[in-house]
C-alpha cells in the first residue's frame, strides 16, 4: 500500500516584540552587569528565535543613559513569549529592578539587510495583519566601519534634532550593542504617512541616507517597518500609543 504524502509544513507564526526597560535610579551597576549576563540566559529560553539586548544613549549620542535598556525579540508563538514574561526569572528581575516598562508587539511590514548575517523579521504576519492606517514602527541597524565612526556621530546631531521636530513621532531612541560601532534608532510614527514626511521629505535624514551610501559607512545594515499590534506600558510616564492601538 502507497505511502500517503505527508502533508506540507507551514512556517512558524513568528511573534516579534520590543521591550524598552527604564530602571530605577540606583541600578547603574546592575543593568551593566545584565548586559554581560543575560544573552546567556536568553540562549536557553525555549520558542526564542532571536534577540537582542541593547543600551541606549540620550538623544541618539555618545552619552550612555544607564537606566534604559531594550530587548528585541523574535519569537516562535506568542505563548513562548507570554511564557517568559510570565515566570523567567530574567523577567521578573527587571521588573523588580524597573521604573517603567514598555512593551510592543510588532508585525513586520517590510524588512531588507542583515543583522548578524541574516534577516530575523523575514516572515509573513497574515494571520495578525495590522491595519493598513495604524501606527507605524521603523527600526534601523548597521554595524559602522571604524574608520568611517567620526562621519557618522558628527551626523547625529543633525538627525536628532530633525527627529525632535518631526510630526507624528509618538518615541524615538537611540540603541545600540556595543558603543560607537553597532548602533541602532527606533521610532514609532501616528502613521505610515507621518513617518514617510519625514523620511523622504526631511532634508537632514535624507542628506545623511545619501552620505551613508556614497562613503560606505556600514559593513552591515538592517532596515525594517513594522505595524504596531499592541502597546502596553509606559516610557516617560505615559503609554507613547493610547488611543492607537
Amino acid at each position: 500500500m502507497a505511502e500517503l504524502p505527508s502533508a506540507p509544513t507551514l512556517p512558524l507564526p513568528l511573534f516579534t516584540t520590543l521591550t524598552i526597560f527604564t530602571l530605577q535610579p540606583g541600578t547603574t551597576r546592575w543593568g551593566l552587569a545584565r548586559m554581560g549576563t543575560a544573552p546567556r540566559q536568553l540562549q536557553q529560553v525555549a520558542g526564542l528565535r532571536f534577540f537582542k539586548m541593547l543600551g541606549s544613549g540620550f538623544d541618539f549620542g555618545l552619552k550612555p543613559n544607564f537606566r534604559r535598556y531594550a530587548l528585541l525579540a523574535v519569537w516562535e508563538t506568542e505563548a513562548a513569549a507570554d511564557a517568559f514574561r510570565a515566570a523567567h526569572p530574567l523577567w521578573q528581575a527587571y521588573e523588580q529592578q524597573s521604573a517603567e516598562i514598555w512593551t510592543l508587539h510588532l508585525a513586520p511590514l517590510k524588512a531588507h539587510g542583515l543583522w548578524d548575517g541574516q534577516n530575523p523579521f523575514d516572515y509573513q504576519t497574515a494571520a495578525a495583519a495590522p491595519p493598513a492606517d495604524g501606527p507605524v514602527a521603523v527600526l534601523t541597524r548597521a554595524s559602522i566601519k571604524l574608520w568611517k565612526a567620526p562621519q557618522f556621530w558628527r551626523a547625529v546631531p543633525a538627525t536628532s534634532a530633525a527627529f525632535a521636530q518631526a510630526e507624528g513621532v509618538r518615541a524615538a531612541i537611540g540603541l545600540g550593542e556595543i558603543p560607537i560601532v553597532r548602533q541602532a534608532t527606533f521610532s514609532v510614527w501616528e502613521s505610515a504617512q507621518a513617518m514617510q514626511q519625514y523620511a523622504y521629505r526631511g532634508a537632514a535624514h535624507k542628506g545623511v541616507i545619501q552620505r551613508t551610501r556614497q562613503e560606505k559607512w556600514y559593513g552591515e545594515e538592517l532596515f525594517a517597518r513594522f505595524g504596531v499590534l499592541s502597546s502596553q506600558g509606559t516610557l516617560d510616564g505615559n503609554n507613547p500609543l493610547e488611543g492607537l492601538v
